[in-house]
């Protein structure tokens, strides 16, 4: 029984870079959660969704099987994992782990109306939570994992950014509403209501819908706009120089063809 929850691990969640069982079960998770989140597209679509509901119906249920037992057997299999070795203190603990929460809120929403009285509206309304199927693609993709890397490494930094940039908009969005109020009182009635105007702005969209029309109001857009630029250019330099440092590391790191663990030295 060991070897068996053993390998069943290997395949769902730690196996060697040549394993095809697990390449293959990874392939076919992909696969099913991105027809998924086409199924949940297209559905919102109601000529569609009247023609092929009983499609649309079948297809969610066995997609809820499958990932059900596939949730299920990585909780059975996860105590191989040392850390998770307690049958029941440590499967609570991989049941906890963001990968694992996630994985559970991608069945939740179907099983939810069997065993809770709940309003219509509000099944409507768990139902989007199916999207959360789509996070599951981090479990299969090395690129997302780098990606969740990178933002780990880098939350301090982008959380200066997002806080600098947050103070600007409202910085900004002050001085047009005491600049640009008497010429425009509906366009600009509040600090709130120039931060429309602020946020197109420094992202530099610019709609249009609302724009200075004092001298004064256009110079300091201007200036504004120019922020901006450099403003949210900044979590993009973050991210980029935080992947080129993580592959670089990566490249020199040795891992054991088995079991694709890191080799130190």
């Amino acid at each position: 029984m060991g070897r068996v929850q053993r390998r069943v691990y290997e395949i769902l969640e730690r196996a060697a870079p040549d394993d095809r069982a697990s390449k293959a079960a990874d392939i076919g998770i992909m696969t099913l959660i991105l027809l998924n989140v086409a199924a949940v597209t297209l559905e919102t679509v109601q000529s569609l969704y009247r023609r092929y509901s009983t499609f649309f119906g079948a297809f969610e249920t066995f997609s809820v099987a499958v990932f059900t037992v596939e949730y299920v057997l990585r909780l059975w299999s996860c105590t191989t994992e040392e850390k998770f070795s307690r049958p029941v203190a440590g499967r609570l603990r991989f049941a906890a782990t963001p990968l694992a929460v996630v994985d559970l809120l991608a069945v939740l929403p179907f099983y939810l109306p069997m065993f809770l009285p709940l309003d219509l509206r509000f099944i409507r309304a768990v139902r989007l939570f199916r999207l959360f199927r789509l996070f599951k693609l981090g479990r299969y993709s090395e690129s997302l994992r780098l990606l969740g890397v990178v933002l780990r490494a880098r939350k301090e930094e982008l959380i200066m950014t997002v806080f600098t940039i947050s103070v600007l908009l409202i910085i900004s969005s002050s001085l047009m509403y005491f600049v640009e109020n008497d010429a425009q009182p509906q366009a600009f009635s509040s600090i709130p209501e120039a931060m429309w105007w602020g946020i197109v702005t420094l992202t530099t969209v610019g709609y249009g819908d609302v724009y200075p029309v004092t001298p004064l109001g256009k110079v300091l857009g201007a200036v504004i706009a120019l922020l901006g630029i450099g403003m949210f250019a900044l979590p993009a330099g973050i991210l980029g120089s935080g992947f080129i440092e993580e592959i670089q590391r990566r490249k020199g790191r040795r891992t054991c063809p088995h079991c694709g663990r890191e080799i130190d030295g």
